[in-house]
Parts: C-alpha cells; structure tokens; sequence
C-alpha cells in the first residue's frame, strides 16, 4: 500500500468485535498497520456501548459470540439507524448464514479462516465506498435550496422542505458528487446499499419526488437533471 494511502486513511476509526483473543489482536495489528485507528472489545455489548461513544468508519463484527451474537448486533445497528459499513467476519460459512448476515443490513461477508490482504482490500473498499457521508456535511445551495447536512435539514425559499430519510440521502450523495454524473447503478449501490443491480425505477421514482419539492418546474428541471443513458447529475 502506498504511503498517500495510509495517510489518507489515518483519520478512520474501525471497530472490532471479536471475542477471540489472538485473532482480535491479529485483526488490531493489521489494521493499525494499515493507518486505521482502531478500537477493539469483545462482546456485542461493548461494541454497541462503543458505537453510542464514538463515530466509527466501519465496523468488523464476529457473528458467534458470547451473550448477543453478531447477527443480533447487526440488526439492533440497523433498527437504530446506523449506516456505518459492516463486515461479518465468522466461521458460519453456510448460504443461510451469508444470506441472514447481508439481509440483517451486513455489507460483507468474510468466512473463516480467510485472507488478511483480502479482508483489508475489503476493508478500504468498504471505507471508500462510503467515504461520501464524511465529505458532504458541509452546508450547500443550489437556486433557492439550502441543504444543512449537519442539522439534517433542507430549506427553499427559507421554508423547511419535509425530505423522506431516503429522500434526503439522495439528495446528500448528489450534493457530495455535484456536477458530476452519477449513475443510476452508482445510486442503487451507495445511498440504497443494494448489491443486485437490476431494478432501476427506484432511482427514477425518487428522483421524480426530489424535483417536484425543489424544483420550479420538476418537469423542466435546471437542477436535477437527467443525463440520458446514463443516470442524473446534480448541477449547481
């Protein structure tokens, strides 16, 4: 890895829930090699009390462990809100493992015994993929929009716009990559967290609702706009 790499990544802070010793320090040097700070407990209960203290660029998450199991960790981050990038790292290898794990809002799935260049190849590429949410918290405006990341709130014309979570997500991820056209597969990927690409008409729909709050015209929009064949670029 390239030393502009490592510094990149000083700043990120990743979690670990391992209740295995050797492999919770093994998985702690790695990554401490790699730049990360890291913090590392053993047990779903800590790693929940971890999450609630600090803010946490990814979370690596052992399924079988003592007292709350991964997968009850997993689903209580979710019901909770928390979009933080999770790796299932465990031994339960089986389809109906890997699937329970990624429909309980998981983003990887890593069976042991596994690969330590792959897992931290995973690691950065589910660091980068979500590197979005860090870099757009700054306040932004387009005609008569205001979006105030930070406060979780979008005003036109100086009256509040009431936004759906996922509609304001949407909104947030364009405003990260304003000017730059992004696709509607781009969009399924890192605002939806889908992995099966087929369906497409999800964007489209949001998209659609999106113009018809900030936009003059949402039939004629300046702003959202479409870029056929391709997806929708936000232009400010």
């Amino acid at each position: 890895m390239s030393r502009a790499v490592v510094r990149q990544e000083e700043a990120r802070h990743v979690l670990v829930i391992e209740d295995e010793p050797q492999l919770r320090s093994m998985l702690t040097d790695n990554l401490e090699f790699e730049g990360y700070q890291v913090t590392a407990v053993a047990s779903g209960e800590e790693g929940l009390a971890a999450m609630a203290q600090h803010a946490f660029a990814l979370l690596i998450l052992d399924v079988m462990l003592p007292g709350m199991d991964g997968f009850a960790v997993c689903q209580t981050l979710r019901a909770r809100g928390t979009r933080v990038p999770i790796i299932v790292l465990t031994a339960r290898s089986h389809e109906r493992d890997r699937v329970k794990g990624l429909d309980l809002g998981a983003d990887d799935y890593v069976s042991k015994p596994f690969s330590v260049r792959e897992l931290l190849a995973r690691v950065r590429a589910q660091v980068r993929r979500d590197d979005w949410r860090s870099i757009s918290g700054e306040e932004c405006s387009f005609g008569d929009v205001v979006m105030k990341p930070q406060q979780r709130l979008v005003m036109r014309k100086g009256r509040r716009v009431a936004l759906s979570a996922r509609e304001f997500e949407l909104l947030r991820y364009l405003f990260a990559h304003r000017n730059e056209v992004v696709s509607r597969e781009q969009l399924l990927r890192d605002v939806w967290g889908y992995s099966q690409l087929s369906v497409t008409r999800t964007v489209d729909n949001y998209v659609a609702k999106l113009r018809t709050q900030l936009e003059a015209k949402p039939h004629d929009p300046r702003h959202i706009v479409t870029v056929h064949g391709t997806g929708y670029q936000l232009l400010v």
